[in-house]
């Protein structure tokens, strides 16, 4: 099994598929050639997963950074004879900048190592173990390095060094480096119906790294916009956001990884590699705050062609995708794999594809509607489609649903969902000429108010004084905090205040994270603090105008990132180390919005505005 803290891992990404690569400079979670595809290294789910490590031998010290406003990582190894810096990149098309980040990947790891002072020992070990660790692959020498074949995969190693192979499957390299020396690998997937990739010049390898940085910086500069508090936690979540989209439809990955557990050990292990409209649409919604979200446009079209046929026949808008449109998404376990720290069963696929989750409607409409100066026009299909999106929104909130957390047991009226439905409707009533739908004002604005009326009727609890988890009862859910956020209720309402109150009173943990419910969820074992949920009560703290308490709220949920500031889901409720998938965008979009209201928050202060919202600055909504 693997044994690494989730925190010790950096993500690589080129905007179709990612890596981890570990402090130690191993490789332990690559696939090609998308987010979705089996991986080649696996190692973070089972030592025997497959790695590619590069590692100075009697390392004394290693640190490690992003090379500034990109995800290159440069690692440095000190020994007692020298110091030696190790850059890697999942390397972009040539010359791309700005919004075409990620349009020609070449679905190649790039890995560059020089001395920098005295002499240091280098061991390298590649072994790839393509479908998940399920094959060994045939390592065959070629000119300039290893070829790999293993299935429907090929793996090209170019290696400056010569490389001996153990076993016909991994390969492995003893050499030192001198000050000024350096040496340069690359790793190019093909398939098996491509054609064979030859070894990369040690120049073409130097020179590629360069540009994919400089292309990492021109979408940074075009995009990043914020000037708030925590701006450098703010802007690295937006790269991390832009890391886990896939350029060739604009859907973006909740996380870059399948089955890192919410318990070490338990079962709660669950693949997050594809685009959930809930997610994804708070991801675009967190973009507006960090960055132009121009790209927004291409989710929804991404997004209307996937569902659009479904939804205008009435069914429910589908939760997930994978993220070229695919509906199926049918959930297996990998037997073979042990999982991280012994955490099973391994899971690829989710079965969460097949829930009703109503919120979704209301997340969507309200990314559309918070964009909608950056989205220009709506072209007919679209149109059609976010009609059809409130009119089910309209047609469903009485009924029942798994809910947000997406819990396997049976469906409850949950008031997260009811408040999302609500939403739906109030951003629909927004856009209604934009929508072409004036016809549709008088429906909507007639269930928008049934839907309030249940909600205050039936989701209040004098006796828990707090909005309750589901209507008709006394147990809370973190996921009422976003009530104030979403407009519901204004932020200095009793009720709101209470409800913040009563989260914090038995929702949050002695550290000051915030569980999602304490509540029986028909799954086994338990689970970590929520970072998502931590930031959500920041934020709803820095609406209600408490600032001190929103500022502390989030500095504690903050300084969980790891020294790269990625995030994973959750926190261990003993040992507070990061659990889940990871990185999470769900943990930077709330990092994101929570530190956007303080700064509100501060800047209405300043100018002895309390409680009124700023717009964002000059260059948000778009470039």
């Amino acid at each position: 099994m693997s044994n690494l803290p989730i925190a010790d891992y950096a993500l690589l990404s080129d905007c179709h598929s990612a890596a981890l690569v570990s402090r130690h400079g191993s490789v332990d979670w690559l696939c090609f050639p998308r987010f979705d595809s089996p991986a080649s290294f696996a190692r973070i789910l089972d030592e025997d997963g497959g790695h590619f490590s590069i590692r100075a031998r009697g390392e004394t010290a290693v640190s490690r950074r992003y090379l500034d406003k990109t995800l290159l990582l440069e690692t440095t190894f000190r020994t007692t004879s020298g110091k030696a810096v190790l850059v890697d990149g999942l390397v972009v098309g040539r010359n791309e900048r700005g919004h075409e980040l990620g349009a020609e990947a070449p679905h190649a790891l790039l890995r560059h190592l020089r001395c920098t002072e005295g002499t240091v020992e280098v061991e390298l070990t590649y072994a790839p173990r393509p479908e998940y660790g399920l094959i060994e692959p045939l390592l065959v020498p070629m000119e300039g390095g290893i070829r790999g074949r293993g299935g429907a995969h090929m793996l090209f190693l170019t290696s400056p060094v010569p490389i001996e192979i153990t076993d016909h499957s991994t390969g492995s390299a003893r050499f030192t480096l001198r000050t000024g020396e350096s040496v340069c690998f690359a790793l190019e997937h093909r398939t098996a119906d491509q054609q064979p990739a030859s070894a990369w010049s040690q120049k073409a390898i130097e020179q590629r790294l360069d540009d994919t940085a400089e292309a990492w910086r021109t979408w940074s500069d075009l995009h990043q916009a914020y000037e708030g508090p925590w701006r450098e936690l703010v802007e690295q979540s937006a790269v991390v956001l832009q890391g886990l989209t896939y350029f060739p439809t604009g859907a973006i990955c909740a996380a870059a990884t399948t089955s890192l557990p919410e318990t070490e050990g338990g079962s709660r292990n669950w693949d997050y590699r594809f685009t959930w409209v809930r997610d994804a649409s708070l991801t675009l919604h967190a973009l507006w705050v960090a960055a132009c979200p121009d790209e927004a446009h291409k989710f929804f079209d991404f997004l209307a062609g996937a569902a659009l046929t479904k939804v205008r026949q009435g069914a429910d808008l589908q939760i997930m995708f994978g993220i070229r449109g695919e509906h199926d998404l049918s959930e297996r376990e990998l037997k073979h794999l042990r999982g991280w720290r012994g955490s099973r069963p391994v899971r690829i696929g989710n079965g969460a594809w097949t829930q009703r989750q109503l919120d979704v409607y209301g997340e969507l409409l309200a990314a559309v509607e918070q964009l909608r100066e950056s989205l220009g026009a709506l072209d007919p299909y679209t149109r059609r489609f976010l009609v059809a999106v409130a009119d089910n929104a309209a047609a469903r909130w009485r009924e029942n649903d798994q809910g947000i957390w997406e819990v396997r047991g049976p469906p409850q009226h949950y008031l997260h969902s009811k408040l999302m439905c609500w939403v739906a409707l109030d951003r629909a009533l927004r856009m209604a000429d934009e929508l072409d739908a004036p016809r549709r004002i008088e429906a909507w604005t007639r269930e928008r108010e049934a839907i309030r009326a249940a909600i205050l009727a039936r989701g209040w609890s004098e006796k828990a004084q707090a909005f309750t988890r589901t209507f008709d009862s006394e147990d809370l859910d973190a996921s009422n905090l976003v009530i104030p956020i979403v407009g519901f209720l204004p932020p200095d309402d009793p009720r709101v205040l209470a409800t913040i109150d009563a989260t914090v009173r038995r929702l949050t943990d002695e550290h000051g994270l915030v569980y999602r419910y304490r509540t029986a969820d028909g799954l086994p074992g338990e689970e970590g603090t929520f970072l998502l949920c931590t930031f959500w009560l920041a934020e709803a703290q820095a609406l209600a105008g408490r600032l001190a308490e929103a500022t502390a709220t989030f500095s504690r949920a903050a300084s969980y990132a790891n020294d790269l500031g990625l995030l994973a889901e959750e926190v261990a409720p003993r040992s507070r180390e990061l659990l889940g998938n990871f990185p999470q965008a769900f943990s930077h979009v709330g990092l994101i919005n929570a530190a956007w209201a303080i700064f509100q928050g501060l800047e209405a202060q300043r100018a002895r505005r309390p409680g009124e919202r700023l717009e964002p600055p000059a260059g948000r909504a778009g470039t």
